[in-house]
């Protein structure tokens, strides 16, 4: 009897363990592992960070082989001399032949100016990784409150659907003994029906943020932790928003792409130009050709020298593509600029969005404990009879709208502050820990 037992236990601990709802940082993992899109750009990286190697490739040495083997038959007519007469002769050789060569650049302008925009390059693609890590993060939390979002829109519903069923019920009853109006029971009636459509479209709006998650984690995300009752949303730090936007101008990760982008521009301008100037390289070689039958023979050779090279005029092509690049110059600066304007209003929006949730959070709060109370006396006052019906299924609906409205702005508040280290770039894995400690365990 022992043995059945504790396999039962064993059993039912790991049903307990399989049963655990998954938190934040949980579900990041998951999507680190699976989001398809963060895979993409970790490819991405990887294909940058080869830039320079290839940059560096211009400055290096070449050295190239090349060579042939042929086996040549055939024949010759010849007049002789004296006699004039027609002698044909068979020819027939073997030739081997081969060269080494190496060619080494002492001076070449373009190809420094292509070496400095590779390590340009392989930054830009470190920051768009980066921008890339930080944009998972918000997706993450963001799906992820929308599901609890969902969840508390569902349980307010259901809620509301309960106490809508009581007081029908109660309607109906009172109307039966005489004590109430038909028009009490159409209200009540009125009022379930139209809870009924609200847990349908509740329903539907969960599974749908639930499918969003899936999509970023590769799996069915299972239960969610929710967000512990009465929690305490620590306010940005820096207080000002002043800081936030200078960091946001300076740090955010689309905003250091964008100045990289002016940086690689200009270089270009100079690797266009250094077409009108002139190339030197240091050129070496070695060659071996034997030819054996009739006449055969063995050269070698070893040859080292300066090859060099002077553009003269090219139509116009070098000219047209420096005036390309200067436009394409001041365009990336706009573009910097642009980048910088958007990462400001972010960071401002953010701010501003966090600090109103903290207010919003704290009006809410009150008007939860209000609206009780409202709910209560309006109950007590329909029991002695000068409450209606419709009075505390207004108070009902008001709380529950109440209710959510809090949940709604305790995700919004956390999801700001989010978004807010992310427009200064500073948002990292780590700043999910204090999120997650919100949640209940």
């Amino acid at each position: 009897m022992q043995r059945p037992l504790i396999a039962v236990l064993i059993a039912s601990a790991f049903l307990t363990l399989n049963a655990q709802a998954a938190d934040l940082l949980q579900v990041y993992q998951q999507a680190l592992a699976n989001d398809a899109t963060y895979a993409s750009a970790r490819s991405s990286l990887a294909a940058g960070q080869e830039r320079i190697t290839q940059g560096r490739s211009g400055l290096l040495p070449t050295v190239a082989a090349s060579g042939s083997n042929t086996r040549n038959s055939g024949d010759a007519t010849s007049a002789e001399f004296l006699t004039g007469n027609l002698v044909k002769n068979d020819t027939e050789y073997h030739a081997n032949t081969y060269t080494v060569s190496l060619s080494q650049p002492l001076f070449n302008w373009g190809a420094w100016e292509t070496y400095q925009q590779s390590k340009l390059a392989q930054a830009t693609a470190e920051a768009t990784f980066s921008q890339a890590q930080q944009d998972l993060i918000v997706r993450v939390a963001q799906a992820y409150f929308d599901v609890l979002t969902a969840q508390d829109n569902l349980t307010a519903t259901q809620a509301q659907k309960v106490a809508t069923t009581e007081q029908l019920a109660s309607a109906k009853r009172n109307f039966e003994v005489g004590t109430q109006t038909i028009t009490d029971t159409h209200e009540a009636q009125a009022a379930y029906d139209l809870v009924v459509a609200q847990e349908f479209a509740a329903i539907n709006d969960l599974d749908n943020k639930r499918t969003a998650l899936q999509v970023i984690i590769g799996q069915n995300p299972g239960e969610l932790a929710p967000l512990r009752t009465g929690v305490t949303i620590a306010p940005p730090s820096p207080a000002t928003v002043e800081p936030w936007i200078s960091s946001a101008e300076s740090q955010n990760y689309a905003v250091v792409a964008a100045g990289l982008n002016v940086e690689i521009a200009k270089r270009e301008i100079s690797r266009n130009r250094a077409n009108h100037l002139p190339t030197a390289n240091l050129i070496a070689s070695t060659s071996h050709q034997r030819q054996t039958g009739s006449g055969g023979s063995t050269i070698n050779n070893n040859a080292i020298g300066v090859s060099w090279n002077i553009p003269i005029f090219n139509g116009f092509a070098i000219t047209s593509k420096v005036r390309e690049t200067i436009a394409l110059e001041d365009k990336a600066r706009n573009d910097l600029e642009a980048t910088k304007r958007a990462a400001s209003q972010s960071a401002r929006q953010a701010f501003l969005g966090m600090n109103s949730g903290l207010a919003q959070v704290k009006a809410l709060e009150a008007a939860e404990v209000s609206s009780k109370s409202s709910l209560d006396s309006n109950k007590l006052g329909y029991q002695v009879g000068v409450r209606i019906n419709i009075d505390v299924l207004n108070a009902q609906k008001l709380l529950y709208s109440t209710q959510k409205d809090l949940s709604k702005a305790r995700y919004d508040t956390i999801m700001n502050g989010l978004r807010l280290k992310a427009a200064a770039g500073s948002l990292k894995e780590s700043d999910l820990a204090p999120i997650n400690a919100l949640l209940t365990h």
